[in-house]
């Protein structure tokens, strides 16, 4: 699949400032009861379509209708540094922002990302929903994380679309904002509280600002931050079709790379189903890497950033949501 930038990066001039005294974040509170709703974008400074959505909802004069809504531009410092040509560089400045998430690494405030992770916590910790708005490094199909919690995937299915829901047990390199605090509880302590995180697509494909657009909007509706008539008048040609099925993938464990040599066997573009266990689809350093069961679908191949310790793919397994 091709991975040319089409996507321009939007000015974020006119919606730096925020209002709430933090760069980049904007509330809005309706004075009604009801759900705190966060969306946010630019965890990584390189996922334009993420900016491309709340630079919409601001520019659309969105406000709730009952409880709040808080939107926020994560790490524009990163952001600020974009380059199409090299996408990757505007990932972060010291370290991935979405593996920063426990108070011990916030309070140490050692790094930029960590420093901005604890400035936006109150925020996060304050919301009953999150969605996380985010895009891949390679072409792939939208994908949606659930995280394990049976209520995140319950909101997966009312949410309607993308087809393909990523059931994970979290990151190795540390907790993603999805996973704070009381979204990362148990369903029998976490109340109402759920978090998505939406992979919208490659980086530069106009299509992730698309299904970051639709994915916008299904969040809100499900939310009952708005009413659905005032969700279409303020964003029309948002909301796209449903999918036609939603499949369940859930992550058996990763593949990661002992060395940057790591070499798959085919240009792997992720949600291939393996059919037969023992399957080699790639080279780690002259080990063989084999499919470990029957019918083993390929998450989010990778070998852009390999190196050792990086995950390069994950297992799956596949059932209808």
């Amino acid at each position: 699949m091709p991975r040319t930038f089409a996507l321009p990066a939007p000015d974020l001039t006119p919606w730096r400032a925020g209002n709430t005294g933090t760069e980049g974040v904007w509330h809005f509170d309706s004075g009604l009861p009801g759900r705190h709703a966060l969306i946010s974008a630019l965890v990584h400074g390189n996922e334009l379509c993420g900016a491309w959505a709340l630079q919409g909802l601001l520019a659309a004069g969105l406000r709730p209708q009952q409880g709040a809504l808080t939107l926020a531009f994560c790490n524009l410092e990163a952001f600020d540094r974009f380059d199409p040509a090299d996408h990757d560089a505007s990932r972060f400045t010291d370290q991935d922002m979405n593996r920063q998430w426990t108070d011990e690494r916030m309070d140490a405030g050692d790094t930029r990302e960590r420093r901005r992770a604890a400035a936006l916590r109150p925020f996060v910790a304050r919301a009953d929903w999150l969605l996380d708005l985010h895009s891949m490094h390679e072409p792939g199909a939208p994908l949606l994380l659930t995280g394990l919690h049976p209520r995140n995937l319950e909101l997966a299915r009312r949410m309607g679309t993308p087809e393909h829901i990523v059931a994970d047990a979290g990151h190795q390199d540390g907790v993603r904002m999805r996973d704070y605090g009381h979204f990362g509880l148990p369903d029998a302590q976490a109340g109402d509280r759920r978090s998505l995180l939406v992979e919208c697509g490659f980086h530069g494909a106009l299509s992730s600002r698309t299904v970051a657009y639709d994915q916008c909007a299904r969040f809100l509706a499900a939310a009952q931050v708005l009413h659905p008539e005032a969700l279409a008048a303020l964003l029309p040609g948002w909301r796209q079709p449903d999918a036609p099925r939603q499949w369940v993938l859930e992550v058996t464990g990763p593949v990661v790379a002992k060395s940057s040599a790591f070499r798959f066997t085919q240009p792997f573009t992720g949600l291939e189903v393996i059919p037969k266990a023992g399957t080699v689809i790639g080279d780690n350093d002259g080990e063989p890497v084999t499919t470990p069961y029957d019918d083993c679908v390929l998450v989010m191949p990778s070998t852009r950033q390999a190196r050792a310790g990086v995950t390069v793919v994950r297992y799956a397994r596949r059932r209808p949501l």
